[in-house]
C-alpha cells in the first residue's frame, strides 16, 4: 500500500476510536436536566369588587334655545356731586352716554342678553375672511361662524341693542352692507 493510504486509515482510525471513547461520556442518555427554583414572587392581588357609582347632580336644564329677556334692572341715580361732575365732563368732551336708554338686561337663568349685528352669509369661506379682515382693520369687532353650507359674518356682541342700531347704520354707509340684528348665542 500507499504511505499515503496507509496514514490515511490510520487517521480514520484513530477517529474513529476516540469518537467511540469520548461519545458516550457527553451522550449519557440523561440529557439536560432544568433546576427548579422555588418561585420568590407572591401571589397576585385580589381583584377589587365593581361599585358603580350613580350620579348625585341634577341634569343641566337645555340650552339649545335662547331664554326670553328678564325685566330690565333699574340703576340707581348718581348723587348730585357726581352728577354734575359727569354733567360737565360729557359737555365740554361732547360725550354721548345712554346708560338709562338701553340697559342690559338678564334671561331668566340669569344670563346677560347680548346682540350680534349679522352682516353677511357666504358659501366661500375666503370672501368671508376677507370681509372679516376688512372690518377688523376698521376697528370693529368680528367673528364668523359656519352653519350648515354657509358661513356668516357677525359683528358684536353687545349688551345694549341701540349700541348696535347706530353700528348697523354706520357699516350701512361705509361698507353697503344692511345687516341684522340676532340674539347672541355661543353655539
Amino acid at each position: 500500500m500507499q504511505p499515503k493510504i496507509k496514514y490515511r486509515l490510520i487517521g480514520l482510525a484513530v477517529i474513529l476510536i476516540s469518537a467511540a471513547i469520548v461519545f458516550p461520556v457527553f451522550f449519557d442518555g440523561e440529557g439536560y436536566k432544568e433546576r427548579h427554583l422555588k418561585s420568590a414572587i407572591p401571589d397576585g392581588p385580589e381583584r377589587p369588587e365593581i361599585v358603580r357609582i350613580q350620579p348625585v347632580n341634577k341634569p343641566l336644564p337645555d340650552t339649545s334655545t335662547p331664554a326670553e329677556p328678564s325685566k330690565p334692572v333699574v340703576l340707581p341715580q348718581p348723587e348730585e356731586k357726581v352728577k354734575k361732575v359727569i354733567e360737565k365732563t360729557v359737555a365740554e368732551n361732547k360725550i354721548e352716554i345712554g346708560i338709562h336708554k338701553d340697559q342690559p338686561v338678564l334671561d331668566q337663568q340669569g344670563v346677560p342678553v347680548a346682540w350680534t349685528l349679522q352682516l353677511a352669509s357666504f358659501k366661500s369661506e375666503d370672501n368671508a375672511k376677507g370681509l372679516r379682515k376688512q372690518l377688523i382693520e376698521n376697528g370693529y369687532k368680528v367673528f364668523t361662524r359656519k352653519q350648515g353650507e354657509l358661513v356668516k359674518v357677525y359683528v358684536g356682541p353687545e349688551f345694549q341693542k341701540t349700541r348696535l342700531e347706530s353700528l348697523q347704520a354706520k357699516l350701512k354707509q361705509d361698507f353697503g352692507l344692511n345687516g341684522i340684528i340676532v340674539r347672541f348665542t355661543t353655539q
